[in-house]
This record gives C-alpha cells, sequence and structure tokens, in this order.
C-alpha cells in the first residue's frame, strides 16, 4: 500500500513536483533565468518542465484550469500518470509535492493519479522483484490539508489496488470458493462482517438462476454476503450493493463466438469485486453508512450437464424464466440476489455487472450504462453527480414499457434475452422485474477492463464503480 504523508519541509527530498496552475505567478519560487525557461516551455504547450538541478529532480507542473472543477480534477489525475511514467524510471522511493495554489480537491486529485498510477499485477512473474515500482511514499507539502485526509486518500487507493487484483486474478486461482476467501480476508483486514454461503444453502434458498449457470462447473457456486454496520451509521435502513461474480465466462452452450472474445473473460466478476473493494473502502474509512453486499458468484461453463437453451428455470423470486441464450447468465444470477435482498428492507439497491456487450457498443470504455426504477430516481441522480467527480461517468438509459414486450415468453414469465436491439436497456428490464425497492442497474462491461493502457486506470483491470460508490456513500453520510 503506497503512504501518503503531509511534510513540513521540502527542501530534503530529492524528487520535488512544484504543482500550480498555469495562469499562477511562480516568481517567488523561482529564478528570473528559470522563470525565463518556464515560460519558453509553456509557450511551447508543456505542462510539465524539468529544471536541471543534479541530483535534484525539480519538475514545474502546471494544470489547465477548466470552469467545470470536476475536469480540472481528471486533467489533474492524468497529469500525476505522466508524470509517474516520467519519474519511474528513476526508481525513487518518494516523491514529493510542494503545492503552490491548487486548491484542495485538485492538489488531492493530482495525489490520487499518481498512487494510482504506480498500480502493478506481479504475482504471476518471477523476475517480480526486479518490476516492482519503487515508489512507496508521496509526500505532500501543502497547507490546506491535514493527515487524516491523506490517509482516508491511501485507504482508497489500497481499495482500488485489491479489487484490481481479484478481477486480475485467473480462474486457475479464483474460483467461486477462492473469491469468497478472499473477500473473508479484505473483511478481516478492513473490519465489515463475511458470511458465505455453499451450494447446500443456495439450494435451500432455491436461487434456481444461481444454481442454473453453475451447473455447467465441476466447482460450486458460493453466495457471500458482506456488511458494514458502524454504530453511528446515518441510515436507518441499509444500503445494498449486488455485484455480478462469475469468475469465468465460456458462454456456456451460447459459446462465445467472435474474436478474442473470450481471452479476457476472467474479468466477469468485476462488479462482484467492486462490491468487495467498496466495503473495504467504507469500512478502513470507517464512513458512518450502514452497507451490506451480495456477491452471487460461480463459471459458466459448457459442461455436459450444462444448462440449455430452452431450458425454464425457476427462480428464487418464484418467477418461471425461459433460457433463450446461456451467455446471458449474469441477469440470472444477479437476479437471485436482487429477489434475496428484499430481507433487509433496503433504503436504495445498487447492481454492478459487466452485463452487456451492446453497452460496450453504445459507450465504449468511456462510461457505464445506468438504468433505473421509478423510486430510484433521487439516489441515482446522486451517483451521477459522483460520477462526474471521480470521473467513472453514468450515462442514463431509458426504461420505457415498451421494451418489457421484448422479454415475452411463449411458455415462461419472461425470456432471459430480447432482441438483437437495445440488448444493454433489456438486460435492466429483466432485472427490474426481481426488484421492489429504489434500484439503480450499472452496467460496467466496457470501463470495467483496459485493454491497453490508459493513464492512471491502467491496462487490464481498472476497479470501476469502487471510487463512484464510495463517493457516492461519503456524501450520503
Amino acid at each position: 500500500m503506497i503512504s501518503i504523508q503531509k511534510i513540513s519541509d521540502w527542501k530534503e527530498s530529492n524528487f520535488q513536483v512544484f504543482l500550480a496552475y498555469q495562469d499562477s505567478d511562480l516568481s517567488k519560487h523561482f529564478s528570473k533565468a528559470e522563470l525565463a525557461f518556464i515560460h519558453k516551455a509553456v509557450e511551447n504547450k508543456q505542462k510539465q518542465v524539468l529544471l536541471e538541478s543534479f541530483p535534484t529532480f525539480r519538475l514545474v507542473q502546471l494544470i489547465e484550469k477548466k470552469d467545470d472543477s470536476n475536469r480540472t480534477m481528471e486533467i489533474s489525475r492524468k497529469e500525476a500518470a505522466k508524470l509517474h511514467g516520467r519519474v519511474a524510471g528513476y526508481k525513487p522511493e518518494s516523491v514529493c509535492l510542494v503545492n503552490i495554489d491548487l486548491e484542495k480537491n485538485v492538489l488531492l486529485a493530482y495525489a490520487e493519479g499518481l498512487a494510482l498510477s504506480n498500480y502493478q499485477f506481479l504475482k504471476y512473474f518471477k523476475d517480480a522483484e526486479e518490476k516492482k515500482n519503487s515508489l512507496a511514499t508521496i509526500q505532500i507539502y501543502a497547507e490546506t490539508l491535514c493527515q487524516p485526509e491523506l490517509d482516508e486518500l491511501s485507504n482508497l487507493v489500497c481499495a482500488v489496488s485489491i479489487t484490481k487484483d481479484l478481477v486480475n486474478e485467473p480462474l486457475s486461482f479464483l474460483t467461486a470458493n477462492q473469491l469468497a476467501v478472499e473477500i473473508q480476508e479484505m473483511g478481516k483486514t478492513a473490519g465489515f462482517s463475511v458470511e458465505v454461503f455453499d451450494k447446500r444453502k443456495i439450494q435451500a434458498l432455491k436461487m434456481g438462476g444461481l444454481l442454473a449457470v453453475n451447473k455447467g462447473s465441476i466447482d460450486p457456486p458460493t453466495f457471500t454476503i458482506l456488511e458494514w454496520k458502524p454504530k453511528n451509521a446515518v441510515n436507518k435502513k441499509p444500503f445494498v450493493l449486488v455485484g455480478k461474480g462469475i469468475v469465468y465466462d465460456t458462454g456456456g452452450l451460447s459459446l462465445k463466438p467472435t474474436s478474442n472474445s473470450m481471452d479476457y473473460m476472467k474479468c466477469d466478476m468485476a462488479g462482484g469485486a467492486a462490491v468487495a473493494g467498496t466495503l473495504y473502502g467504507l469500512a478502513k474509512n470507517n464512513i458512518p453508512v450502514h452497507v451490506i453486499g451480495l456477491v452471487p458468484a460461480t463459471d459458466n461453463r459448457p459442461d455436459g450437464n450444462a444448462y440449455t437453451p430452452g431450458d425454464v428455470i425457476n427462480m428464487h423470486s418464484g418467477a418461471t424464466v425461459e433460457v433463450l441464450n446461456t451467455d446471458a447468465e449474469g441477469r440470472m444470477i444477479l437476479a437471485d440476489a436482487l429477489s434475496y435482498a428484499k430481507k433487509y428492507d433496503p433504503e436504495f439497491v445498487v447492481d454492478i455487472a459487466t452485463l452487456t456487450g451492446s453497452a460496450v457498443m453504445a459507450l465504449g470504455n468511456e462510461a457505464m450504462a445506468g438504468m433505473r426504477n421509478d423510486e430510484g430516481w433521487k439516489y441515482f441522480s446522486k451517483l451521477t453527480e459522483s460520477g462526474f467527480r471521480v470521473f467513472e461517468r453514468i450515462v442514463e438509459f431509458p426504461m420505457w414499457e415498451e421494451y418489457d414486450e421484448m422479454l415475452k415468453s411463449d411458455i415462461a414469465d419472461m425470456k432471459n434475452i430480447g432482441g438483437r436491439e437495445a440488448g444493454a436497456i433489456t438486460a435492466g428490464k429483466f432485472l427490474q422485474r426481481f426488484t421492489e425497492y429504489p434500484w439503480t442497474h450499472l452496467d460496467i462491461a466496457g470501463p470495467s477492463w483496459n485493454q491497453k493502457n490508459d493513464s492512471y486506470r491502467g491496462k487490464g483491470a481498472t476497479a470501476v464503480a469502487v471510487r463512484l460508490l464510495y463517493d457516492f456513500f461519503k456524501e450520503m453520510s
């Protein structure tokens, strides 16, 4: 875990980064010759200006200030990622950020971007120690910040990193049972409670959707319940998070047909990982909100006993579902969890899932698709605000009644897919049928995984929705 520390003297650091807005007066901090050099670099549209002063690394970081403060914070994060790439080759153990005139939120965003950029998943490299980033401490010289704020950021970055670790793990290690074990360890470390239902308990609860998807697997399913309930919680009724935990998805008998479509399907449990990561961050920072997490988990494989197109499944809610595509498995396990969530009489429920390729086609990696029922409007708007603050943005898709027609079945209460069109929406409409409380669905299929490096989000798992949900709950508190 990277440490973020407030310091009282920056002059002893060998790696100094001076942070200012582009239109700042720098005359108090640099000589005339240095100012001339900086001015010339700025004219050439440079935002990072290196001042040669061996053996000390001195760099001026200029941040472009926008009218939209959320956009300014994102610029700050991305500039920090560029800095990380620039200094990594020097193998520094610490970098000192010297604030000249950035506002607190922009300065924290820079520290966040730098810390997030330091993430690596090196578990399976034999030369992991050689590849490991040396940066262990971010020092900050700023009157506007206090150490508890920096400790909070450190814990949140840790939550994101642990979430990424889960999503980056291959099925050869992270089975449904192992996912439950990892969440239990997270609970012990952070201080939230964890209960795991085994297959026998899942059968007793008649979670037909989860059991159906699991039929093709040699490994049993799990249903993990996480709970963070501080004594000073501000909410009387719990918020509930439901995360898709498909630890690997072949598509089942409806085998994924397209090129590269299975290569990274270990990430199909990114929603479940995000739920665990969110609870970790809330508990570590003692945020006074009562939150429950539900993570149904299994892999989806085409074994001889796998569920098939044409099957009719009896769900936990009592409804029946005609399966027409076994690759629409995420909604089957989520439906059982959403139905189970009713027992908590929740204030608001959010499900998080890498659910549809349709969401990816519509939005790419830049945003998640959001859907809600009428009762979920108030909290959905707050989620959207949080999304813009942390730049994990939500685009609302319509949930008009006309889309229900696409799920009508001739032999059961509903089909598990609609048509080719509006696939993300009909998936949301399917889930809506298992909710009787204020609810929002977040389809994170696009932003959950990066095929190539993307600034501070990196390559591979992104842990999308952890920072979003943490910000949302902090605002709720």
